[in-house]
């Protein structure tokens, strides 16, 4: 599935199952949220913090989708090609950074 195909199906999604879009700033709370469980399970799977019974059956995968699904559809609602964004942003990316990694010591 390409980035465009995934915008249009949520697209399609939220306009049958889900009725409607919640409001962009409804949808920014969801995606801070999302962000949180993705953060509660990296620190549990990946660092110090041990695993709640009630954090045992999350997936980061899931979790991960879950606020990929929520970026696509603040996209949508904001109008965003989130291909083009992405090219765009891989171009500042290679001017910005052409050497910055490189010549950095700590990467050594």
């Amino acid at each position: 599935m390409t980035i465009k195909e995934a915008q249009e199906q949520v697209d399609a999604w939220i306009n049958t199952t889900g009725v409607r879009y919640f409001s962009e700033l409804t949808n920014m709370a969801i995606l801070t949220e999302e962000v949180g469980e993705v953060a509660r399970i990296i620190s549990r799977q990946y660092g110090e913090q041990s695993f709640k019974e009630s954090d045992k059956k999350k997936e980061l995968a899931d979790e991960l989708a879950d606020v990929f699904w929520v970026l696509l559809c603040l996209s949508n609602q904001t109008g965003i090609d989130l291909t083009t964004a992405l090219e765009k942003n891989f171009e500042k990316k290679n001017i910005r950074d052409a050497n910055r990694h490189k010549e950095n010591d700590k990467l050594k």
